[in-house]
């Protein structure tokens, strides 16, 4: 693996049919009802699944328990967690330490303005902080769940189409220009009014 190239060249060809879409992406909490009122009550997120299992664990040498929650999005995919039983194990699979800045490790979701203008009412009713964020390409609402998962909810401007052509066009040379120092922005879009 190559950590300091300025090529960008690919080893392979891109799979025959890209991956559908998400699953699910699974995250481990702290408590399972705290989450699930957060991501239902107050996001408006239905749960649709939850599955409580016992299974061997070959890293803990055991059988352990887990309570696995999923939340539907609009595509077929979901929001997921996890709560184990046995605390030992709990502390175990939590992330070890929250970045102290977490703003860039997100999971971002596809919503129009009718959703994401719903979305922040609800946050406001319940007191739950937030921040916008037009980053020309897409205008985003950013929140953190209680056990510290930063959601942002993007909204595309009517020609993303557009902009997907320009970006997948010039990916690679963009990237090579980063990698060989010329930092500049590309991002003629930032803050454009739509």
């Amino acid at each position: 693996m190559q950590t300091n190239s300025t090529a960008t060249t690919r080893a392979t060809a891109p799979l025959s049919h890209l991956p559908l879409r998400l699953h699910h992406r699974a995250i481990v909490v702290r408590d399972q009802e705290v989450t699930r009122h957060f991501i239902e009550d107050i996001l408006g997120i239905p749960l649709i699944a939850t599955w409580c299992e016992r299974i061997r664990m070959p890293e803990m040498d055991r059988d352990v328990e887990f309570c696995h929650t999923f939340f539907g999005l609009g595509d077929g995919s979901a929001l997921a967690f996890f709560q184990f039983a046995d605390p030992e194990v709990q502390q175990l699979c939590l992330p070890m330490e929250a970045p102290k800045v977490p703003r860039f490790d997100h999971i971002a979701l596809k919503v129009d303005s009718r959703i994401q203008t719903e979305i922040i009412g609800r946050l406001e009713a319940a007191g739950v902080p937030y921040r916008i964020t037009n980053h020309g390409y897409c205008k985003s609402v950013y929140v953190t769940s209680p056990d510290g998962l930063y959601l942002e909810f993007a909204n595309d401007p009517p020609d993303q189409e557009e902009i997907d052509r320009t970006q997948r066009g010039s990916a690679h040379q963009e990237l090579a220009r980063w990698l060989a120092g010329r930092r500049e922005s590309n991002n003629d879009y930032r803050q454009r009014d739509f």
